[in-house]
């Protein structure tokens, strides 16, 4: 059975906002950087969802610039041992993603000022 989108179903998954942890978790992942570019990943976009469920887990779905990028191997490490060092937290789980795909569109306003986008 092929996998196919349901219309109306969101490409990226709403994140656990209202949970306790999630302001930490966003700054824990904002202390990652894509080597090639001086912007965290998170005001880079590249993080589409963070789920934490009700015993502290984490699930962070995230993209790369491009799929060759060259740190595609290590950069879920980063963004896990990063998160693992939130008080609190249990387990977490990174997984790429590459649907959508990333695009500028997807940086903060604060990336694309750094960056001279704006």
């Amino acid at each position: 059975m092929p996998d196919t989108q349901l219309e109306g179903t969101p490409l990226i998954a709403p994140s656990t906002t209202d949970h306790p942890l999630y302001d930490q978790v966003v700054e824990a992942c904002r202390s990652v950087y894509d080597p090639e570019i001086p912007v965290n990943i998170y005001d880079l976009g590249l993080v589409y969802t963070i789920h934490i469920d009700a015993e502290s887990a984490v699930n962070v779905k995230m993209s790369l610039t491009a799929p060759g990028c060259p740190v595609a191997g290590e950069m879920p490490g980063w963004v896990a041992d990063a998160v693992s060092a939130v008080p609190g937290i249990k387990q977490v789980d990174v997984d790429l993603v590459w649907e959508p795909q990333w695009g500028m569109e997807m940086m903060s306003d604060e990336a694309r000022l750094e960056l001279g986008f704006m």
